[in-house]
């Protein structure tokens, strides 16, 4: 009985001395779950509040204060540096001073200090071209989905990179503005790959359509190439094959479409004119070569292990 008693006491004795050391366990683990929970909130609200701010700066056209929200060794998928960046958002501003941005977030994912916000993007704007006497207005409209890639440096939340995967942009003056075209392309291909970029035009009957298709690495300054304009066929659709580029940019597939009118100018003339004219563009982005992955040659077909022996 003295032994089952002392066993007794010594098994209460274990549980009060144990019974705090777990509860103490878990008001820790619960401590440092609420403390991790508060500083992912923080970060979250930080990460949130450079996208937010980018999209102020941008509005209002205030490219220092821009440039507080970027990594001074800012590099995107395109290669483009800190300075190379600003420099087309600053030209960007210039063409079209009355562009306005839309961003709509649509994921972030964090892990200490990197972060990735998945976003869409929009812009519209207005431009004219100066003809002659002639002033023509074009509307402007881009969309894009892209990852802002940021770092957390110090304190502070900063743009490190960014990656667009989808792009299309439309510059459209006159009757063309009217006019539904729609330029497809792959969004990724690998390097030397063969594509096809194909352009759709709603063309009214009134109308005679031209149009090119050529395509434009991605590079600062650009290159632009020449255009050969050809009449739409009648079903309204042009196609061309490209091979991409193997200088390890990515690159635009460019549509450029001519809308045509005709008139009588008196009663035996007839006047042609351009009534419309239109730039789409849409993002190619191109996986380079590896040329560093090596296969092993299947034994079998050197005759090794064929069953024949030596």
């Amino acid at each position: 009985m003295k032994k089952l008693s002392v066993l007794l006491f010594a098994a209460l004795l274990l549980t009060a001395t144990v019974q705090p050391n777990c509860q103490a366990g878990i008001i820790s683990s619960q401590k440092a779950r609420i403390e991790q929970n508060r500083i992912n909130k923080s970060n979250l609200n930080a990460i949130k509040n450079v996208i937010n701010q980018q999209i102020v700066f941008t509005n209002k056209y205030d490219l220092e204060g821009l440039k507080t929200l970027y990594s001074e060794n800012f590099v995107n998928s395109d290669g483009f540096t800190k300075g190379d960046y600003f420099k087309l958002i600053k030209e960007t501003w210039d063409i079209y001073p009355d562009i306005v941005y839309f961003t709509d977030i649509k994921n972030i994912d964090f892990n200490d200090n990197y972060a990735s916000v998945l976003v869409q993007e929009s812009a519209i704007a207005t431009s004219k071209e100066h003809l002659g006497d002639f002033t023509a207005i074009g509307e402007l409209y881009s969309t894009s989905k892209c990852i802002y890639y940021l770092e957390k440096q110090g304190q502070k939340w900063l743009i490190s990179s960014e990656k667009i995967l989808e792009e299309t942009s439309s510059l459209k003056y006159g009757d063309a503005r009217y006019i539904n075209m729609e330029l497809f392309a792959p969004n990724q291909t690998g390097a030397g790959k063969t594509y096809t970029a194909t352009l759709k035009v709603d063309s009214p009957k009134d109308t005679v359509v031209v149009a090119s298709i050529n395509k434009e690495n991605i590079v600062y300054p650009q290159v632009k190439t020449d255009e050969a304009f050809r009449k739409m066929p009648d079903d309204n659709i042009l196609e061309r094959y490209f091979t991409s580029n193997t200088l390890n940019v990515n690159e635009y597939a460019v549509a450029s479409v001519g809308i045509t009118r005709a008139e009588n100018y008196s009663a035996d003339k007839i006047r042609v004119y351009m009534g419309g004219l239109a730039f789409i563009m849409t993002r190619v982005n191109v996986v380079p070569e590896n040329k560093y992955v090596k296969f092993e040659e299947n034994k079998a077909t050197k005759g090794e292990d064929n069953g024949k022996g030596k």
